[in-house]
């Protein structure tokens, strides 16, 4: 989930609230809890400060937690250096109080203060949800980007719009900047689908032309920067930088590079690298022009809507955009940002069915209203009209809907009911037997270990004298790496890397693990089934057969097994290609085979890097349930 970092006095004072008062109820109780903690009590004027903020803090905590967010983190600047880089480099940073606020990944509109305020204000209803209003300008007059043919192999796709006469201060500048970057971590997938240009749109003059050339033909000064660099430099030069380098992958082995000119040839940026010096923003800025690119025109979109509407409430004309024309290859032409309200037809029933409610349908329409999404009773009234806003664009199914009303109803006040359907859970037999095992084998002085679920076909076949083909092994259709090929179907080569891994440890080395192996099976509907496995492993000078014979009768033992031939257990003599000739038995159990045990073949202990002798056991307890 996104973490969005706020100052704690400037959300409250655009929430327009204060905790001066009406606070002795809470004061008593912030006071109790500091004195059950043994908090020596400070003065007076301290206390009641302390105590305000304790208050501010947990009525926030509430509201958060009402709204569907978590309030993460109370920190400050300070405390973030002191923690990451010592004491030391602290010195001089801010002791602002910030919130750290876990939000939805979904929640692209409230990833910045603009859009957390406006949600919770709407949501406590204090205010009513505004209407965005998109400006078309006359023919001639407004903005237009050209897109040329030169970009469809890099990032074919862009979209424009202008923030016209907005007023910048330092804290809604830099809301502005940390949106595009909470933006681009997000939705834009570190700018692979989407890239965010903003302009200083005085400082430029259109058309402006979305093109790709060979870096060698790009020229510019790039942000911050002193001096102009070639595409190709401007790569090298942010190679080493901690921030840009991320983003270098994404078109540096293209033969073209993209970039944006204006008209009369200045470079506003290099998508999805970096912008041009000469365009950048500042807090006097008044126009702002900004351009998306891509790969992804949806996410484009929706990543120009969210901009535009957090932000047009600081333009002269509160909630307007300007809008931009985007002129494609093939002459089309398409006006944004859309700023599309849709509407969407959900039954009262529908949703107090899945929420477990007994709302009425002008109820529900009330709450759902609180979460942004404008809705009013239609027809005989048990249908409910929901307009969604171009802001909610995580909105796609009715489930969606759904899950907002439950937010804005409470869910901890949705009445617990048992199901009429008898749905009592109860565990796993398998996992239940899996589990008491576990507790008496680690009483037998074996320690568990827990092993990857897939490993090299060289694990299950090479290194334990098998051929591949004999092991009736699932393979992974396409591995990322060579650890990673197979299916395990043997617990034993996870425990014995698990030993060469911890060879410096004190011997004797005593392993055991019960998980599952898998193996081909055409007689089930996925082609492969599950096995319930047990395996014990004995590191030692000596090889240590009567070890791990002993855990194997312990083992029978606490199954109920007893030794004998007809309903018990027996093993008898057999071969094995990981084991030592002669050094080898097959346990039987109530008439089937389920493992074996033996010493290991010097081979497969030298083949797993080990140098002392080594007996292993494993069985299937399946047939033991």
């Amino acid at each position: 989930m996104p973490t969005v970092s706020v100052k704690r006095d400037l959300l409250f004072q655009a929430l327009g609230r204060t905790y001066s008062q009406s606070y002795s109820d809470k004061l008593a109780r912030v006071s109790e809890a500091g004195s059950r903690a043994g908090l020596r009590s400070p003065c007076c004027s301290c206390k009641n400060n302390l105590s305000i903020n304790a208050i501010a803090d947990e009525e926030f905590n509430e509201l958060c937690f009402e709204f569907g967010l978590e309030l993460d983190e109370i920190t400050s600047e300070k405390d973030i250096i002191s923690k990451e880089k010592g004491e030391e480099k602290a010195k001089g940073a801010s002791d602002t109080i910030l919130y750290k606020i876990d939000v939805p990944a979904n929640r692209y509109d409230l990833l910045c203060l603009e859009g957390l305020v406006r949600g919770l204000q709407v949501f406590k209803e204090r205010i009513n949800l505004p209407r965005y209003e998109k400006i078309i300008p006359p023919q001639g007059e407004g903005q237009r980007l050209i897109i040329t043919e030169e970009t469809v192999h890099v990032r074919p796709h862009a979209v424009a719009a202008v923030l016209r006469n907005i007023t910048f201060t330092k804290e809604r500048y830099d809301s502005f900047i940390d949106l595009q970057e909470k933006l681009h971590q997000n939705i834009c997938r570190r700018r692979a689908l989407v890239a965010i240009g903003t302009h200083d749109l005085d400082t430029i003059s259109g058309p402006f032309t979305f093109t790709a050339k060979a870096p060698s033909e790009i020229k510019f000064k790039p942000l911050n920067q002193s001096q102009e660099y070639t595409a190709s430099q401007i790569m090298d030069l942010y190679r080493t930088d901690s921030h840009l380098r991320h983003y270098l992958h994404l078109i540096e082995n293209k033969p073209l590079y993209p970039v944006i000119y204006d008209s009369n040839g200045v470079v506003l940026s290099m998508p999805p690298i970096i912008n041009g010096d000469h365009t950048k923003i500042s807090i006097n800025t008044r126009n702002v022009f900004i351009e998306c690119t891509g790969t992804d025109i949806t996410k484009a979109k929706i990543v120009l809507d969210i901009i535009v509407t957090m932000f047009s409430e600081y333009c002269e004309k509160p909630f307007s955009v300007e809008a931009a024309e985007v002129v494609y290859p093939n002459g089309k032409t398409i006006i944004y940002p859309e700023l599309a309200y849709r509407k969407e037809k959900v039954k009262s029933d529908h949703i107090n069915k899945k929420i477990g409610i007994s709302e009425t349908p002008s109820s529900l329409a009330k709450l759902l209203t609180r979460m942004c999404l404008k809705s009013h009773v239609i027809g005989n009234g048990n249908n409910i009209e929901i307009e969604i806003p171009p802001t909610r664009a995580d909105i796609m199914h009715a489930c969606d809907i759904v899950e907002d009303a439950a937010i804005a109803y409470g869910y901890n006040n949705i009445q617990m009911t048992i199901p009429k359907t008898y749905t009592i859970a109860n565990q796993l037999p398998l996992n239940k037997l899996t589990e008491l095992l576990r507790l008496d084998l680690a009483a037998a002085g074996f320690t568990e270990a827990l092993t990857f679920a897939l490993c090299s076909q060289e694990d299950v076949a090479d290194k334990l004298g098998m051929d591949i083909s004999a092991t009736k092994a699932v393979r992974i259709a396409n591995p990322k790496t060579a650890e990673f090929q197979v299916a395990r179907t043997t617990l034993l080569p996870g425990l014995l890397k698990t030993i060469a891994a911890n060879r410096k440890m004190p011997l004797p080395l005593k392993l055991f693990e019960i998980s599952d192996i898998v193996v081909k099976d055409p007689n089930t509907d996925v082609g492969a089934r599950n096995y319930r496995h047990f395996c014990a492993v004995y590191y030692n000078k000596s090889p240590g057969f009567e070890i791990i014979h002993g855990l194997l009768d312990r083992v029978m033992q606490l199954l109920e097994v007893p030794p004998n031939e007809e309903n018990g257990y027996t093993i008898k003599a057999t071969e094995g290609s990981a084991f030592f000739p002669g050094r080898c038995a097959e346990i039987f159990a109530k008439g089937q085979s389920v493992g074996k045990l033996g010493v290991l073949h010097p081979d497969v202990i030298t083949k797993f890097e080990l140098t002392m002798p080594c007996s292993a056991l494993e069985i299937n307890i399946e047939p033991f349930l």
